[in-house]
């Protein structure tokens, strides 16, 4: 018998969470991110709770191919776009819509002879300063790319460094004002900017960590008030019981001292399932549907938790490590980190289920 721990994908959780997404912007076309293999969710996992999607947008041409296999036929777009002659071939191939932010870029679209013009996202860097051109010469740009004989549609886009605490007015009215006399489509907003920015929304909004339940501050208290569930459950069962007494300690490094006499359970998951090593004693975990902490250092496959609020609880005890009780965030903020990093680190030795809710394919026309 295998190690009992698991992770399951709750298709029903990704369609509410892209039905909520598309009544905060009921203007905006929506591109679903699902880069980094789907927030380590699985992009064949997730694929048949996309349908209601408009486009999908995703990092790497291998995932993009993959999508195309699956059987989408509307819009895939490429965040950080081509950087190679083939790409080029590639998204020609399979009719990919490619991010351009450079003017190394715009020269592989120049020298290519795809057989259909490729659409573009012609990406603005309106302050995040990581990709993009800057304001002053994003018009060149436009003219640049207009000129070229194998761009088709030109769309306008950028990144908010921080829409996740409120200040995004500086990077809009930058944008606005560099694109004022410029025709196309706009997509600004991330996550943060779909949850709190209205203004934002324009015509494509692109959301990815709300699509599977977390936060985009990284704090589950903010988002509290939406309808956001959990797309992944990670569970597993207490494999061990041990009794401390007053003073004495527990697991590596002897970081955590009973102060009474205490039951503890030892919980099959560890940092090589993708659990985070530095998560705290008081890191919450639910056992038999009793909210409780962890004591103690996480190791690599075994963690440590307190039965006292629990008392029925031992051998073969069911634990939600994170999920639709404990949300990801919860595990993520104690441990210096976010829920992004936790769902993208499920380590492949954890054994995954799906969930399937509703049976819905995606639509296979073209938008």
């Amino acid at each position: 018998m295998p190690r009992p721990i698991s992770a399951r994908i709750h298709l029903d959780a990704v369609r509410q969470n892209l039905q909520l997404v598309k009544r905060l912007a009921p203007s905006s076309r929506v591109w679903s991110v699902i880069k980094a293999n789907a927030y380590g969710h699985g992009i064949e996992r997730i694929y048949p709770a996309l349908a209601e999607a408009d486009g999908i947008a995703l990092l790497d041409l291998d995932e993009a191919v993959r999508v195309r296999e699956l059987g989408w036929k509307k819009p895939i777009l490429l965040l950080e776009g081509i950087f190679e002659p083939t790409d080029v071939e590639t998204a020609d191939r399979h009719r990919l819509t490619v991010t351009v932010h450079s003017d190394e870029q715009l020269a592989l679209l120049k020298a290519s002879r795809p057989r259909e013009r490729i659409d573009i996202q012609l990406k603005m860097n309106s302050g995040m300063n990581r990709l993009g051109f800057r304001p002053g010469e994003f018009e060149a740009a436009w003219e640049h790319a207009s000129g070229i004989e194998a761009v088709g549609s030109i769309g306008l886009m950028s990144h908010f460094a921080n829409a996740d605490d409120g200040a995004i007015d500086w990077q809009t009215d930058e944008f606005d004002a560099a694109t004022r006399n410029l025709p196309g489509t706009r997509s600004l907003s991330n996550s943060a900017a779909v949850l709190w920015h209205p203004r934002a929304h324009r015509d494509w909004v692109r959301p990815g960590t709300i699509l599977y339940g977390a936060s985009p501050t990284g704090r589950a208290r903010n988002i509290e008030g939406f309808e956001l569930r959990a797309a992944m459950t990670l569970e597993s069962r207490i494999i061990g019981v041990q009794m401390l007494a007053p003073n004495e300690t527990i697991g590596y490094g002897r970081t955590f001292t009973a102060d009474r006499a205490m039951r503890i359970g030892v919980v099959a998951c560890g940092y090589a399932d993708g659990y985070p090593r530095h998560a705290p004693t008081g890191t919450p975990v639910m056992i038999d549907g009793m909210r409780t902490r962890i004591v103690g250092r996480v190791s690599m496959d075994m963690l440590t938790v307190d039965l006292t609020p629990c008392p029925a609880a031992g051998i073969g005890s069911s634990v939600e490590l994170w999920g639709e009780h404990v949300r990801v965030d919860e595990v993520a903020e104690p441990s210096g980190t976010i829920g992004y990093e936790l769902m993208c680190a499920l380590a492949r030795r954890v054994p995954v289920s799906i969930d399937a809710g509703v049976t819905s394919e995606p639509e296979t026309h073209t938008a």
